[in-house]
């Protein structure tokens, strides 16, 4: 009877010592949170620059360059234009990014610009796009108001939808109302093919196909 005592007074002390130990051992920490590292922070934070250049070749008219200059650092979006609203004509131009979407992305600038030269007057301009995997829709548009004469205002637009059957071909339809130069029609439609080499692009616009002379333009772009 003594012996059974003593085995359980040893299994009972054993127990109590084990349940102490374990209440004052401390839960491990958890593992730290991830934060973003130097490099992301610092990608998120820089300037991003593209500088584009379209080579017009119209026909029975004066064959043009149009180059433009932009800059984005998060939501501020700038934009330095010639010969884009028309010809012998600058532009300046300061927007906001917006941006939502992962699998359909959207992003939107609305923008502000101050046009000077042959034309003069202020500009609200918006670039917008859509993309859902290979398809994409895009358009540039702005509203000139003429200070100088009122029947100069004018609205521009140059929407077009693309298919990128690979990663550096895209191909597509695009349609142009320009005050740069005229033609037969208003409106100008057509197609484009256009490759991409790293952080270089290269673009072929043909717009009115169905006329014996179509316009056109040729576009590289590069993207720092």
């Amino acid at each position: 009877m003594k012996a059974i005592l003593k085995l359980a007074s040893v299994m009972l002390l054993t127990f109590w010592s084990c349940h102490l130990l374990a209440q004052e051992t401390p839960a491990p920490a958890p593992p730290p949170a991830k934060t973003p590292s130097d490099a992301d922070q610092a990608n998120a934070n820089a300037w991003k620059y593209s500088l584009t250049v379209d080579g017009y070749i119209v026909p029975d008219g004066d064959s043009y360059a149009d180059p433009y200059i932009t800059a984005d650092h998060q939501w501020l979006h700038l934009e330095a234009r010639y010969n884009y609203e028309n010809l012998h004509t600058g532009s300046l131009w300061a927007g906001y990014n917006f941006t939502a979407g992962k699998t359909l992305q959207l992003a939107v600038t609305p923008m502000i610009g101050g046009v000077f030269g042959r034309t003069t007057g202020i500009a609200p301009g918006c670039e917008f796009s859509l993309t859902y995997k290979k398809l994409s829709f895009s358009s540039s548009s702005e509203y000139v108001f003429d200070t100088t004469e009122k029947s100069g205002s004018f609205f521009y637009s140059w929407p077009q939808l693309t298919f990128s059957p690979l990663s550096w071909l895209r191909v597509g339809g695009v349609a142009q109302h320009t005050k740069a130069f005229e033609t037969p029609l208003n409106t100008q439609r057509g197609f484009l093919v256009g490759v991409s080499i790293k952080q270089m692009e290269f673009t072929t616009y043909v717009f009115d196909p169905e006329l014996p002379t179509p316009t056109v333009v040729l576009e590289v772009g590069y993207s720092f």
